[in-house]
């Protein structure tokens, strides 16, 4: 475990975290999987309770190279969309169920759905739904959510009489780690929840990953970057303010 911007994050393999998945499967306790990168990094610094939330994480895995890098390599980089991918396959391995919450769209859903089947034949896939609109509701320095009622009571329904093993949430980074916290309570059936950001519209083929060699060196941002001009703020947190923050903080430290 090694302690980034106070975050904690575990410094794992992609296989010594898939056996902590599988004995999060077979226990009886609820688990929380959650997948800091730098932007979410920067985030915790101006919103106490998505701080806390995270310390929460049964297993925090570092989802951003930045990270990485800060670390000294002591903490291993484990993309989210790839340990999505594993999770599925150890699912179908453990006879276990999955649910595919968030994404805004039914479509790109069924779309996840039908791609998933197709790459894992005999994975469990026990329902679907694009869950509530979420908003921030800002109150002295945390950030709550609001979740559209009916929606969220519709969702949680669904899970509830399906009662997957595996909740895979994509609201969002902030929000669908605060969804999570606050709802597994009442989904008894969830042995592992995981917050997925953006993983369904890769897998529904709506957005394209980066290729592999990017990933591997690090340079995943600068591909979406290039096909996604938009995405520049969110960029430059994740790496100019990100690592001035790293070194604010070491600079304290002195």
């Amino acid at each position: 475990m090694v302690e980034v911007l106070d975050v904690k994050i575990d410094s794992l393999t992609m296989n010594e975290a898939l056996q902590k998945a599988r004995d999060f499967l077979n226990s009886g306790k609820q688990n929380l999987v959650f997948t800091p990168n730098p932007e979410m990094l920067v985030d915790v610094q101006y919103d106490t309770y998505f701080k806390k939330v995270l310390n929460l994480a049964n297993l925090s895995l570092s989802d951003g190279f930045g990270v990485s890098l800060v670390s000294g390599g002591k903490i291993k980089r484990i993309a989210g969309s790839d340990f999505v991918f594993k999770l599925c396959e150890l699912a179908q391995a453990e006879n276990k169920s999955v649910y595919l919450l968030g994404a805004g769209s039914r479509d790109i859903l069924t779309k996840a759905a039908v791609n998933l089947k197709k790459q894992f034949l005999n994975l469990k896939i026990a329902g679907f739904n694009p869950g509530p609109v979420i908003s921030f509701l800002k109150v002295e320095d945390e950030q709550k959510i609001f979740c559209e009622p009916e929606a969220n009571d519709e969702a949680i329904h669904d899970i509830i009489m399906t009662a997957p093993d595996i909740l895979l949430v994509a609201f969002g980074h902030n929000k669908q780690e605060k969804w999570i916290y606050e709802n597994i309570k009442n989904l008894p059936s969830v042995r592992l929840a995981m917050g997925v950001g953006g993983t369904f519209d890769y897998i529904s083929g709506q957005v394209r990953r980066a290729p592999c060699f990017l990933r591997k060196i690090g340079l995943e941002w600068l591909y979406r970057l290039i096909k996604q001009p938009w995405r520049f703020g969110r960029i430059f947190k994740a790496t100019v303010v990100f690592t001035s923050l790293v070194i604010y903080k070491k600079i304290k430290k002195i």
